[in-house]
């Protein structure tokens, strides 16, 4: 079997593809407000008004950023009688929340900020600051 040097020079290259939509991910999940809105999905799934008091936005800009999120299949949704109920579409989105939350500790313990949790360890809750 043959490989072209390209791939004997980077073996593990994601591929622009994956890079364009890991960048794309990413940068959804640049926003406060939305990353606020998944981390309350990651603990289940709700509905708008639960959301709103959870990330502390303005209804309206709420909904408009859980439909960016809808749209780029980071949530599902289900009705429940007049009530949309939201969810993370992805069990491994809750992580990569998760992962962010703790890097954000460990640059808030560097900087001499209080991080989230003792010890660095677990995501930066409202209750934890």
């Amino acid at each position: 079997m043959h490989l072209s040097p390209a791939h004997h020079a980077h073996p593990r290259s994601p591929g622009e593809e994956r890079f364009a939509l890991a960048a794309e991910l990413l940068s959804l999940l640049g926003d406060r407000t939305r990353l606020a809105l998944l981390h309350a999905l990651a603990e289940g799934e709700a509905d708008v008004g639960t959301l709103t008091e959870a990330c502390g936005a303005a209804r309206p800009a709420v909904s408009q950023h859980l439909a960016r999120l809808r749209l780029a299949g980071l949530v599902d949704t289900r009705k429940e009688g007049r009530r949309v109920i939201y969810s993370l579409r992805h069990g491994h989105l809750r992580r990569l929340v998760e992962e962010a939350l703790r890097t954000a500790d460990h640059r808030l313990a560097e900087c001499g900020g209080e991080a989230g949790t003792a010890g660095g360890e677990g995501p930066v809750t409202e209750a934890g600051r």
